[in-house]
């Protein structure tokens, strides 16, 4: 049977989920990707208050698009930051891939060090942070960024192309980064474009996280955290899919 995959966008740009659903597909031909744009919350994700709140928006998509149908296989939670992945693997009865944390580890398994590179300056400090949380500082040679935020970057992506070569080229040189990953849903796509003016790979974070949700659901079973669904619990003010969700009806 083919694989369900869930991609889920947590921010409200609906042309970010349009582009990652393409992207996905051109990639993988024989899974089915099905895309899903939160409901609330920024239209791009660029701030601590905004990852915040996205975490919340990602676990009620999720709760939106398991409703009914038939069984997702797999969840990629696409955002750079990975907002709300902890709580999306303690419910979701499947396999859930964060796609930053997808692609650092990728990265990791191409060179002993690796930079991010993405859109936004406030995410320098996030990202640096968010490396650190999974124990890979150690790893980490730099974390850079191009003025533009990933929107912007989707919406005109040959106007960062040679910021991002020339970024990317630094981190090779002066941060002495074996690998570089190009981090942010606006990116998806344009490691292939970057390659020939790059020295070092690339690493494009939704491919690294299409691979691994595929492997992980054709494995079968959940992403093997150890976590158990949380018990029932009585809630105010939630979209009528995430009550039934944290009520405990996941029928």
């Amino acid at each position: 049977m083919t694989l369900r995959i869930l991609l889920l966008n947590p921010n409200t740009s609906a042309d970010i989920t349009d582009l990652l659903a393409r992207e996905a597909r051109a990639m993988v031909g024989e899974v089915e990707f099905v895309p899903a744009t939160a409901a609330f919350g920024p239209r791009y994700i660029g701030s601590r208050v905004g990852a915040a709140i996205a975490g919340h928006a990602a676990v009620d998509a999720y709760a939106r698009a398991a409703e009914g149908g038939r069984p997702l296989d797999a969840v990629i939670l696409a955002c750079f930051g990975d907002p709300g992945l902890a709580a999306l693997r303690e419910i979701a009865p499947c396999p859930v891939i964060g796609m930053a944390e997808a692609a650092i580890h990728t990265a990791a398994q191409r060179g002993r060090r690796f930079a991010l590179l993405t859109g936004g300056a406030r995410w320098v400090p996030m990202l640096e942070e968010f490396v650190a949380a999974l124990g890979m500082a150690d790893r980490l040679a730099a974390v850079r960024c191009v003025p533009q935020t990933g929107a912007e970057i989707a919406a005109d992506p040959g106007r960062a192309l040679p910021a991002l070569a020339e970024l990317a080229n630094r981190c090779a040189a002066e941060d002495r980064a074996d690998v570089v990953v190009l981090g942010g849903a606006g990116l998806a796509g344009l490691a292939a474009r970057l390659a020939p003016s790059v020295r070092v790979p690339l690493v494009d974070s939704l491919a690294a996280a299409v691979g691994q949700a595929i492997a992980l659901a054709r494995a079968g079973g959940t992403a093997g955290t150890g976590q158990t669904v949380p018990p029932p619990v009585d809630s105010v003010g939630l979209s009528a899919a995430l009550t039934c969700l944290v009520s405990g009806d996941r029928s």
